[in-house]
């Protein structure tokens, strides 16, 4: 299962031509950079290194914590890093060039991608739904002209349906509130109930945790959530509320000791995880054929309507 992809910029030593490359993965970005330089890594070794300071970039964990747009520069065979000079050494002349290069090369990226969700919006309305709320975000941060141009409707409508994407934004926040509040609530009630009898489960608990930590790391179990899914579970409170219907389906699809091992929760804190997911799911699919209904119903009212002013006529 693929990841979450980030844009990047590659370029050969000393080249002006730079090209831009989105991967979820450090090895995804070395096989897309060979390709489009034209370069063969199993005729000579390839590095990737920062084109700032020449920083090597060899581990995927490292990878994944570098930002988007940065520049990398790529090595081949015994090729060494040096800082780049244009016209003997006057690099600093094109460095607002460079600059807007860079702008557009990200504004690519990002506008494939709102093109692509408005797309299916036109498709079906209803897919709000089930978009995630950093896609969401997206839609209500394009300009209504751009979007009404993809949609096909008047500005009038885009920026209705924008108020529109707005409030679903607004409701998920709310409700992360709402639950998160009543867990408070309900581990305040739990505190004043804490007995001896408590403490001492709550001790075997943890010798408990400790011997199946122990059993999963012996079985080297490995997640296929990509490292957008598994940030989203560990920083949200409510991560269900955050992820769209295809993070959500394949949350619960996930091994559970695979989850155990990327996530270091129990097994009943996992289960309590996947079953949300699943009830949200279920949630948004009763929203999905409720607005289909809806949509059918009015459809069959337009055509009655449509016979007697024909007859009319």
């Amino acid at each position: 299962m693929a990841g979450y992809q980030k844009a990047y910029v590659v370029s050969l030593p000393g080249s002006k031509e730079r090209y831009g490359v989105a991967a979820a993965s450090l090895q995804e970005l070395l096989e897309k950079a060979c390709k489009m330089l034209s370069l063969d890594s199993s005729v000579e070794p390839i590095t990737l290194v920062l084109a700032e300071d020449g920083t090597i970039v060899e581990d995927e964990d490292y990878f994944l914590c570098i930002p988007p747009n940065t520049k990398f520069v790529v090595l081949t065979g015994n090729t060494k890093w040096a800082p780049t000079t244009l016209d003997g050494g006057i690099a600093w002349l094109a460095k607002d060039s460079m600059e807007v290069e860079d702008e557009s090369v990200v504004d690519g990226a990002d506008s494939a991608r709102w093109k692509n969700l408005a797309l299916q919006l036109k498709e079906n309305l209803s897919n709000i739904i089930l978009m995630s709320e950093s896609e969401l975000q997206i839609l209500t941060e394009v300009s209504v002209d751009e979007l009404a141009g993809v949609v096909g409707v008047s500005c009038e409508k885009v920026q209705s349906l924008q108020d529109t994407l707005q409030r679903v934004l607004d409701r998920r926040e709310e409700e992360r509130q709402s639950k998160q509040l009543l867990e408070l609530y309900l581990k305040a009630v739990n505190k004043e109930r804490t007995s001896e009898a408590e403490t001492i489960e709550l001790a075997e608990d943890e010798v408990d945790t400790g011997r199946n930590i122990q059993t999963h790391s012996d079985l080297n179990c490995k997640t296929l959530l990509s490292s957008h899914i598994i940030q989203i579970l560990k920083e949200k409170d409510l991560p269900h509320l955050s992820l769209s219907n295809k993070e959500l389906e394949n949350v619960n699809e996930e091994n559970t000791e695979a989850l155990m091992m990327a996530l270091g929760w129990n097994e009943e804190k996992i289960q309590v995880l996947k079953n949300s997911c699943h009830q949200e799911l279920k949630r948004r699919d009763e929203q999905v054929q409720s607005l289909n209904s809806l949509t059918n119903l009015s459809h069959i009212n337009k055509k009655p309507a449509l016979k007697v002013a024909n007859e009319k006529s």
